[in-house]
């Protein structure tokens, strides 16, 4: 089955910060599908042919779809909970909220909203913490191969400090861990991401029962978080007091590598920075989550400049939005606090290319390059009276694109493809 995608096309084949050429526009192309891959991308009259349907979205911009690098999939009916840093919120919301995944039912109900939400948002993959529950990645990931879509996730490992209702064990951790590798990693679409929460809510033991697991599945992500909060830092070193940082935990126990994704990572010291470039270890910036629970102002130029790849996410429900757009105008003021600036190819490329590169799964996902799946957003930058007002002043692709980035939300998504599906109703 063959069909043929119409509009104005823009995707990334570098990364802006390093060259100029770094981007390919199409102002009347066409991206040929064919069983849910991409065959070609060129102006649309070398691609069109008598018999092959089209779908006609000019004047729109269509991108690859939208990566989330960092996501909380137990969280959707927390987002948006008041007043609290990061340590009170865990367990004033989060916690109690995850508990309920252990009813039933429950875990498949949120899994469908949950996808919804991505997709309405333009959003194609994720990288989701699931809670301690195992049927909860069950659910998420059987929702996502339904709809054949990219997901990264696993449960999370966590057996202290935290409610019993969310503790899990060492032993039972990688028990549970292990079944759902074997059973989702790697297929279709499914990928999964060893998990332990944090170093505070895992005892050193467990620490070494996931670094166990990651020898034993060396192509499986690996996903925590790293130093978001002062309070945080302090409460780990005080658990860990032989540790020379908070990164030296995850070392210690064999977690460091190109596979590590690493949320927020602000407050970071120069070891860290070192040992993450080094050992290609990736930090993942998550803007509407920082500002909400003010954690603090991620050094995104710094990182880079010392060889540290980065993503960018959302982190709901600490973060305030699924939208990518809505993340990519958090992320342009919190740089503009750092004196850093985030220019809209830039931006658009981080929330592609950019982090399917962090992923390391830019072969499949991120770009418009023959063979990758056919994962697209369509964008509407007069989506509202305020952008449509302000559009007939654009002149360029990079003005038009950062009106989109600084107003734009779900209501600019004309449509998302999934695999060459269709996944907004017409």
């Amino acid at each position: 089955m063959q069909q043929l995608i119409r509009g104005r096309v823009l995707d990334f084949h570098a990364d802006p910060h390093e060259t100029e050429d770094n981007h390919r526009y199409l102002e009347d192309g066409a991206i040929l599908i064919k069983d849910g891959l991409i065959v070609a991308v060129d102006d649309y009259a070398k691609l069109a042919a008598p018999g092959i349907p089209e779908i006609d979205h000019r004047p729109h911009l269509i991108l690859p779809g939208f990566i989330d690098t960092h996501i909380h999939f137990p969280q959707v009916q927390v987002i948006g909970s008041w007043g609290a840093q990061l340590l009170d919120w865990l367990n004033t919301y989060t916690f109690p909220e995850e508990a309920r995944f252990s009813q039933q039912g429950h875990a498949p109900a949120m899994a469908g909203a949950f996808l919804d939400l991505l997709t309405s948002h333009g959003t194609t993959t994720a990288v989701a913490f699931c809670s301690v529950h195992p049927e909860s990645a069950e659910a998420l990931f059987d929702a996502a191969q339904a709809r054949n879509m990219a997901m990264v996730a696993g449960k999370v490992m966590m057996d202290r400090n935290a409610p019993e209702g969310v503790l899990d064990t060492p032993q039972s951790g990688y028990d549970d861990s292990k079944a759902l590798i074997e059973k989702w990693h790697g297929r279709g679409r499914q990928r999964y991401a060893i998990t332990p929460r944090f170093a505070i809510t895992s005892t050193p033991e467990q620490l070494d029962i996931a670094g166990q697991l990651v020898r034993e599945y060396p192509d499986c992500h690996i996903q925590t978080h790293l130093s978001e909060n002062l309070d945080e830092i302090a409460y780990t070193l005080s658990l860990y007091p032989k540790a020379r940082d908070y990164l030296d935990i995850y070392e210690t126990h064999g977690l460091l590598s190109d596979k590590l994704l690493l949320g927020h990572s602000i407050h970071l010291e120069e070891r860290e920075i070192r040992r993450m470039a080094e050992t290609g270890s990736r930090a993942v910036f998550c803007p509407t989550s920082n500002l909400f629970l003010g954690s603090g102002l991620f050094d995104e130029a710094g990182l880079r400049a010392a060889g540290v790849v980065n993503g960018i996410a959302t982190d709901v429900g600490g973060g305030t939005s699924y939208s990518m757009l809505q993340t990519l105008n958090e992320g342009y003021k919190i740089l503009q606090l750092r004196g850093q600036k985030l220019h809209p190819f830039a931006a658009f490329h981080w929330a592609t290319r950019g982090n399917a590169v962090a992923l390391g799964m830019e072969d499949t996902i991120g770009t418009l390059a023959p063979g990758s799946h056919a994962d697209l957003v369509v964008l509407d930058a007069r989506a509202t009276p305020a952008m449509d007002l302000r559009m007939q002043r654009a002149e360029t692709l990079a003005e038009e694109l950062f009106i989109l980035q600084i107003l734009g939300d779900d209501r600019s998504i004309a449509q998302t493809y999934v695999a060459g599906q269709a996944m907004k109703a017409a």
